[in-house]
């Protein structure tokens, strides 16, 4: 990435409102000192620009956040990175101060977004009603309509179109699995959301959750091949049909590369969830949802490692749906199998879509 003199004299220009001569700009990494000697590895490639501005010397240092395998794998970590320095820098006594941020264009221009206390996205808007609503609806009435199957067959036909695009990037593939059981959203976030004493699950239970599933991450370390693209949260309440089988999706989360297991448990699971809403288990139209979804989805994509992957994605959704916080209005009884369903499928080598019921200890 370079940056053009004309811009950045512009920029300084519009930052001091007067007339700017740049005097040098160099990088201030590389030239190794004892201490980087020592430290090789740094977050950013920061550069130092020292310019005149009237009779006075200016100097300002512009940091670069790089790629890593830390924590800045993704151009959102890496904006996150540069928004908490510059929020929390200057409330440090003796702390080098933070004096703008700056965003640089694709067409290399600077400008200043210092006075930014919040970012909006702004998105098209497409009208049409939730999935949910129409597994809210077979809940209810406890039947299903053509147009339900020919539904269901068409989402698990977009995921495995989507899910043809690959990606070779191994630290991305194990930044996602620390995310499943580490982050805020992921395993442990969600098992940190229960409250104590709960009657469908113990904090011991839900700290062997957590244990298995880090095993399970040290497991999937090796299968890198396994990084697609996704959507990343592809829930009933994610999809919007317009009409008949047209639909458009929500609220891509978690980046572009995933494993298409997070994005096949995500859906699937809710026909588990919306089922035992009405008959305890997964049985009826829902069912037959669950079967339609998966015939179709293993019919058009070969994925021989998907069944022997998937636990700790399930387990992960299936804490979501039990969270007190996330669903409050079900039943313990729901509550208790989905989380029996988590724990029995963590210890499965090899999950088997077509024998749910055994996972809830139902036959």
């Amino acid at each position: 990435m370079k940056f053009e003199l004309e811009e950045l004299k512009k920029y300084l220009e519009n930052r001091f409102q007067k007339e700017v001569e740049i005097e040098e700009v160099k990088q201030l990494a590389g030239k190794a000192t004892s201490a980087e000697a020592l430290k090789q590895f740094g977050y950013g490639r920061p550069f130092l620009v020292s310019c005149r501005v009237d009779d006075r010397k200016e100097q300002l240092v512009f940091h670069r956040i790089r790629p890593n395998a830390f924590g800045r794998e993704r151009v959102d970590d890496r904006v996150a990175a540069v928004w908490l320095d510059f929020k929390t820098f200057n409330q440090l006594p003796r702390h080098v101060p933070a004096v703008d941020m700056v965003l640089r264009s694709k067409q290399g221009k600077m400008e200043s977004i210092h006075g930014a206390e919040e970012v909006l996205l702004v998105t098209a808007y497409r009208s049409g009603r939730p999935y949910a609503d129409d597994l809210m609806r077979i809940r209810d009435e406890g039947k299903i309509q053509p147009l339900d199957i020919k539904r269901a067959e068409k989402l698990a036909s977009y995921l495995a179109e989507i899910h043809q695009v690959k990606h070779d990037e191994p630290t991305l593939w194990r930044r996602r699995l620390r995310d499943l059981v580490g982050h805020g959203e992921g395993i442990m976030g969600l098992t940190d959301s229960y409250p104590p004493n709960l009657s469908y699950i113990t904090d011991r239970e839900l700290r062997s959750i957590e244990e298995i599933a880090n095993r399970w991450r040290w497991r999937l370390k090796p299968f890198a091949n396994r990084l697609h693209q996704i959507h990343g949260d592809f829930h009933p309440f994610n999809i919007i049909f317009e009409e008949e089988d047209k639909f458009w999706v929500l609220d891509r989360s978690r980046g572009e590369w995933g494993d298409p297991a997070d994005d096949v448990s995500c859906m699937t699971i809710n026909y588990l969830f919306f089922s035992l809403q009405r008959f305890g288990q997964l049985d009826g139209p829902f069912r037959e949802l669950h079967e339609a979804f998966w015939a179709n989805y293993v019919t058009l994509r070969l994925d021989e490692q998907l069944q022997s992957v998937i636990q700790p994605w399930f387990a992960w959704r299936a804490l979501v749906l039990a969270s007190p916080v996330w669903y409050p209005d079900i039943s313990e009884d729901v509550r208790s199998k989905l989380l029996k369903f988590a724990r029995k499928v963590l210890s499965t080598k090899r999950y088997n879509y077509r024998k749910v019921n055994q996972y809830i200890g139902r036959s």
